[in-house]
């Protein structure tokens, strides 16, 4: 059993290729699942989660960059019901993850995967790249985005992770060294990359 993380630059094709290769592998694709999994475990709703997502992210990424031994706040999550915030989400996120990692076959996409699981020997890091111009190019097709569109998602996105990742220092989500494997889909296209990956993890595929 083994797990992939996912880690890309916006447009870059996560999405795509973490659904290619889980229907390669025989794999469980989990992408927005975990909202579903954190908002179920904290008895809230999923738009609450995704709130916390898009605000809780500079103590998100410095917890799960830093990886710091930490007790779960199981007090919490057990007394308190139809509640969360940054540091319960946090929380559900690492252990859910752990969690998925323990049931094996997956790939996960974003959401710190390739901090929280760094330190496993089941699990293979994939970080995506693209230009920026591709990137924009990727969002028009496949999202049905006019060109203006695509441009404000990618920039906005680009720019809200810069801000995110500064806040632990000079760590970075694109730091290759955090990788087993890093794709320029711009130089290659996602057939080819699911061909590359399943050929890591399954080298007998």
């Amino acid at each position: 059993m083994s797990i992939i993380t996912i880690s890309r630059q916006f447009g870059a094709g996560g999405i795509t290729l973490g659904s290619m290769l889980a229907k390669k592998l025989g794999y469980t694709f989990i992408d927005n699942e975990i909202i579903q999994m954190v908002a179920k475990k904290a008895k809230v709703s999923t738009n609450w989660v995704e709130s916390i997502e898009k605000e809780a992210g500079g103590k998100l990424l410095k917890f799960i960059s830093s990886i710091v031994s930490k007790k779960l706040i199981d007090q919490v999550l057990n007394d308190q019901r139809g509640y969360i915030d940054e540091e319960i989400y946090v929380d559900l996120l690492y252990k859910i993850i752990a969690q998925i990692a323990d049931e094996g076959d997956a790939v996960i996409l974003g959401r710190g995967g390739q901090y929280i699981l760094k330190d496993r020997e089941d699990v293979f890091h994939v970080l995506l790249i693209a230009d920026k111009a591709d990137r924009i190019k990727f969002m028009e097709e496949h999202y049905e985005l006019s060109p203006a569109q695509a441009l404000q998602a990618v920039t906005r996105e680009d720019k809200r992770r810069i801000n995110l990742y500064r806040k632990f220092g000079k760590q970075s989500y694109d730091q290759s060294d955090h990788y087993h494997i890093v794709l320029n889909t711009s130089r290659l296209k996602l057939d080819d990359a699911a061909r590359i990956i399943c050929g890591l993890v399954k080298p007998e595929s």
